[in-house]
Parts: C-alpha cells; structure tokens; sequence
C-alpha cells in the first residue's frame, strides 16, 4: 500500500498575546501607536521620501519600549511566545538565546499594501495585531518552494491548505503570529476604510 508523508514542514505559530501573561489593552496599544506615529516626524519624512503608504517606525525608533511602558509588556509577552515556537520547531540553541532585534509600528491607510518580503538576518519574525478593521487584509504567507516549482500545474482552489502555494491568515486584535523569517510573506491591500494597525518584530540568536 503507497505511503505519503510531509516532510520538511513549515510552521506557523498563532496565539493571543495575553496567553502567558498579564493582558495588554489594545486600544492602549493603538493610542500609544497613534502618538508615537504622530509625534515621530523622522519617521514620516522616511515613508514620504521611500513611497511607503502610511506610517512605519522601523527605519526611525528602536526604542519602543523605553518610549511607552506597554510596548515593554508586549515585548514580555512575545518573549515567551518565541521561547515556546523555539521549542516547537526542536531549535538546538546550544545555550544561547533568541533575543529581540526590532520592534516597529506599521500603520497601513485604505489602499495600503506591503509588497512580498523575507526578514534575513533573523530567526523568528512575527506580528501583534492592534486595530484590523472589518475587511481589512488577512497576511499572505508564500510556499517557500515557490521558485523551484518550474512546470508544476497549479493547485487546485479547494486543495488542503498545507497543499496550497499561497496562504492567508486573518488575524484578529489581540493575536500574535509567528514565523521562520526566512518565509516571504506580505500584506494585500487593505481595503477597509479605516487603518490596519500592528506591530512586528524579529528574534536573532544571540
């Protein structure tokens, strides 16, 4: 009888932020990401001079935070969701740890988009959600296998997910969604009227 197994399996690791821990106010963390968007003219002047639709502090701040205590709590969070995915992927960390690299705000207007992208010189990258309006993008995870497919016949639309060549993920508020960074992944356009507002983040190993 032929036998088919999965080999070399990616995963996606989904939880609530709050799940190890104390609860962190999303709509404190959407106002926090308001002000600090607001306040950080560094910041905008870089997404006005590189074309990128609405606000994102990753090229201005690395101090998040210092800046408002409750992206320290985020960052307590997401530190022992990374520890539990490091476990789940079987990592050999030999005695050395996954530490947090960056943190930024990213809010995306109607019409917004983030084009396909890998995080290199990571480990783990991922995303708290803040504000995902009704309609808003779900985030668009790629086969990694994608550009050695060659004459491969496309999926069908009704193959099992872990079949398919494209996967959307539609978070909720208050999810945080992790990932291998090496897997390019991106946000379509969002077409709800009001802003989609998150928080990424990449873990190296230290």
């Amino acid at each position: 009888m032929a036998q088919i197994t999965s080999l070399f399996v990616t995963r996606l690791y989904r939880a609530k932020l709050s799940e190890f821990g104390d609860k962190v106010d999303p709509q404190e963390l959407e106002n926090s990401c308001l002000v600090i968007a607001e306040d950080d003219s560094a910041g905008q002047i870089w997404c006005e001079e590189n074309g990128y639709p609405g606000y994102t502090s990753y090229a201005s701040l690395t101090d998040l935070p210092w800046r408002f205590p409750i992206f320290a709590d985020v960052v307590t969070a997401l530190d022992k969701h990374v520890a539990a995915f490091a476990e789940d992927l079987e990592f050999d960390l030999d005695g050395r740890e996954l530490k947090l690299e960056d943190l930024w705000i990213n809010i995306l207007p109607e019409g917004g988009t983030h084009s396909s992208h890998l995080h290199p010189h990571s480990v783990i990258s991922g995303t708290t959600y803040v504000s995902m309006p009704e309609g808003t993008s779900a985030l668009k995870l790629e086969d990694p296998r994608s550009g050695r497919l060659m004459a491969a016949p496309a999926r069908r639309k009704s193959a099992r997910e872990e079949m398919q060549t494209f996967v959307y993920a539609k978070p909720a508020v208050g999810d945080v969604l992790l990932w291998e960074s090496w897997l390019r992944h991106e946000v379509p356009m969002n077409m709800a009227e009001e802003e989609r507002i998150s928080v990424s983040f990449n873990y190296r190993w230290d």
